[in-house]
């Protein structure tokens, strides 16, 4: 494991140590290193939602609203199980 020096404001911290134990988090590393998860999964939702933005119309192939709510749903489980590990 590396260590990760970094500043960070008086304000920030003690809003940090106020949500350790209300959270169950023993140490501020323990908070701060599931913030930075936290983040890093929602930028990787946020790509996947741009990568399917870009490809939506991009289909010649005529849908009907049940095969676009179908696909819809079944998009919906993959990235459910994706992030729900």
């Amino acid at each position: 494991m590396e260590t990760v020096s970094f500043t960070i404001e008086k304000k920030m911290l003690d809003e940090i140590d106020s949500k350790l134990a209300e959270n169950r988090y023993s140490t501020r590393t323990e908070f701060i290193r599931d913030a930075i998860r936290k983040e890093l999964s929602h930028i990787e939702k946020e790509e996947l939602i741009r990568e399917f933005a870009a490809l939506r119309g991009s289909s010649k192939l005529k849908t009907t609203d049940a095969q676009l709510h179908a696909a819809g749903e079944a998009a919906f489980e993959e990235l459910e199980k994706h992030f729900t590990k």
